[in-house]
């Protein structure tokens, strides 16, 4: 039987966690064992970002510690993944630590990439007809490059149409601390990414990260829109599941 560890992010556990549960769900569906570490916490992502490079080496080695066996970390969120499988590689660069850094990032992978690179997963859709959109995050996109799988997965569902959007890979105004410290332009941002939405007719849009939804069905929400955003793999086990979204 395989193993893996499951990292399950902050927003995942603080904001999201019936996403947490799916993302499980689905990898015991396919006969994988996942090992939770109870005591996982952030990975360091935010502190990064805001350059505070010290205390996020202390989070990512304590990280290290809490996975030490050798099996894969299944990631349910191309940021944090891209996060611990390739700027921790930035972080530690010249440091005495890289070695082991290096080792650990290695085993890191975003869950769409193990359900659809590794697993190969066949998936029976027993959903109703539904017209969808899919909102690639800007850490997937470009750093751990997760967003090929996430799409080839949602392309397993017969029943299930995936209209693009016309401006994709536009950020969405999240960016972390950024939609704190820049309100008037991230809002500007969520905006122009919701006319893009809208412009599809998709009932949802779908996302592998809970910051870009947050940002996003937030946003909808206060305009009184009906589209609504869904993370890839509540979607994915609802659809398997025959549940209603």
């Amino acid at each position: 039987m395989r193993k893996v560890y499951f990292f399950a992010t902050c927003l995942g556990t603080a904001t999201m966690q019936e996403v947490v549960l799916s993302a499980i769900k689905l990898l015991r569906r396919e006969g994988v064992e996942v090992i939770f570490k109870k005591n996982q916490t952030c990975c360091a992502q935010p502190s990064f970002n805001s350059g505070y490079f010290k205390e996020s080496k202390e989070v990512a080695l304590y990280n290290i510690q809490q996975f030490r066996e050798d099996y894969p970390i299944v990631v349910p969120s191309g940021s944090c993944a891209g996060m611990m499988s390739h700027d921790y590689l930035e972080l530690f660069k010249g440091d005495s630590n890289f070695g082991l850094v290096k080792q650990f990032s290695e085993r890191v992978i975003e869950l769409s990439q193990y359900l659809d690179e590794v697993l190969n997963v066949d998936y029976q859709d027993k959903g109703e007809n539904v017209k969808v959109t899919w909102h690639s995050n800007c850490h997937a996109l470009r750093i751990q490059q997760s967003v090929e799988a996430s799409k080839n997965l949602l392309k397993r569902l017969k029943n299930v149409e995936l209209v693009p959007l016309e401006f994709e890979e536009e950020c969405c105004g999240f960016g972390g601390t950024f939609s704190v410290k820049e309100p008037e332009i991230s809002n500007a941002m969520a905006m122009q990414k919701i006319k893009d939405i809208e412009a599809t007719g998709a009932k949802y849009v779908v996302s592998g990260d809970g910051g870009c939804l947050l940002n996003i069905q937030g946003t909808m929400s206060k305009l009184g829109i009906d589209t609504k955003g869904i993370h890839l793999y509540e979607f994915l086990l609802k659809r398997l599941e025959g549940v209603s979204l």
